[in-house]
């Protein structure tokens, strides 16, 4: 399945999931909640449910599983692929035939072939084929670890427009509360301040819990970058460790023999 197809898949799954649990849970308890509050004359309680209940903290939740799901899916699909550097995958390429090795290297399953360091590996050994200059094939490693990160930074773009996005739906919901509660200020005069006060809940709890998501969703998007900086690292080391080397006694037979 193509990636757009399963983050919009996730976002669906994440809408309908969200919502299932506001109406059988969050909003009957939350009703029930302000009703006895309202009975008792007094506030609405802090209870998470009453918390949650607006439609702001509902979109903040539903972009937050999103962008749990962008998160993870990019961070696990590193992970499966860290085998790779444990792997002399240019074992048997010593000698002047590289060209059967790089038919090697391209016969391997799909999956495979689709990780960054083949991706990287094959390019700078077809380069080496192509001009037989090691320099040449070393600047085609440092190009493709730079594609590599400029790709990752492209792929980021949307987890960091939802920890933008999050806080600013939060505001959304701080602006419509507060409206709310100006528009009862006459009754807060004539000595009823339950309406305002429930108006200024949802102006307060629509950003708590806004920023609190945005917080969680950076922290994980810096621990995804950490990860994706280590992949850059390691391919740009083994390439040079692998590839190079070897490529660099060919071109100089005294330094094998050596």
């Amino acid at each position: 399945m193509p990636e757009a197809a399963k983050n919009a898949l996730a976002l669906i799954v994440s809408i309908i999931v969200v919502h299932i649990f506001y109406v059988g849970y969050v909003w009957p308890e939350s009703t029930a909640l302000i009703e006895a509050s309202r009975a008792a004359a007094q506030s609405a309680p802090r209870n998470i449910v009453v918390i949650l209940k607006d439609w702001e903290q509902e979109i903040s939740i539903i972009l937050m599983f999103w962008g749990l799901y962008l998160i993870f899916e990019k961070s696990l699909a590193l992970l499966r692929e860290r085998y790779l550097f444990n792997v002399d995958l240019l074992d048997g390429a010593e000698g002047k035939d590289m060209t059967a090795t790089l038919a090697t290297l391209e016969a391997l399953p799909n999956k495979i072939r689709r990780a960054h360091l083949l991706r990287t590996l094959t390019a700078s050994l077809r380069r080496f084929l192509i001009t037989g200059d090691v320099h040449s094939t070393s600047e085609t490693i440092e190009a493709s670890v730079d594609a590599l990160a400029q790709k990752q930074e492209a792929e980021n773009s949307l987890i960091r427009y939802l920890i933008w996005a999050i806080p600013a739906i939060g505001f959304i919901g701080t602006v419509r509360g507060i409206g709310e509660a100006l528009s009862q200020a006459d009754q807060a005069l004539a000595g009823d301040i339950s309406g305002m006060t429930e108006s200024l809940g949802v102006a307060f709890n629509s950003t708590f819990v806004a920023l609190l998501i945005s917080i969680v969703l950076m922290f994980l998007l810096h621990q995804l970058q950490r990860l994706q900086d280590g992949v850059l690292v390691d391919t740009q080391e083994y390439c040079e460790s692998f590839l190079l080397n070897r490529i660099g006694v060919i071109r100089d037979p005294k330094a094998g023999s050596n």
